[in-house]
C-alpha cells in the first residue's frame, strides 16, 4: 500500500480530506482511486489531458516526480506520496 498526503488548501473544496492509504502502482491508478473516494479531486491535480496542473507538485518519498505529462513515475509498496500546491511569483 501507498500513503497519500495532501496540501491543506484542498480542504477548502474537500472538507475533511486527510491522508489516504491505497493499493496503486501508478500515479494515474492512484488518482482514479482518489477520485472514487472524493469525486472531482483529480481534476484539481491534473488537467483534461491527464498532465499535472501547473501549480501542483507531486513528491514520491521526498523526490519530485519527473514525468509531469503522463505521470509515468512508478509507485511501490510503502511509498509516501505528497500532493502540494506549487508556489509561484516573483
Amino acid at each position: 500500500m501507498i500513503t497519500v498526503r495532501f496540501t491543506a488548501h484542498l480542504n477548502r473544496w474537500f472538507p475533511g480530506l486527510s491522508s489516504e492509504r491505497l493499493q496503486a502502482s501508478t500515479l494515474p491508478e492512484m488518482l482514479t482511486q482518489l477520485d472514487a473516494h472524493h469525486p472531482g479531486l483529480s481534476s484539481w491535480i491534473v488537467d483534461e489531458r491527464g498532465a499535472l496542473r501547473q501549480h501542483v507538485n507531486i513528491f514520491i518519498n521526498r523526490e519530485m516526480i519527473h514525468d509531469r505529462k503522463t505521470l509515468g513515475d512508478p509507485l511501490h509498496d510503502g511509498d509516501e506520496v505528497h500532493i502540494f500546491q506549487a508556489l509561484s511569483g516573483g
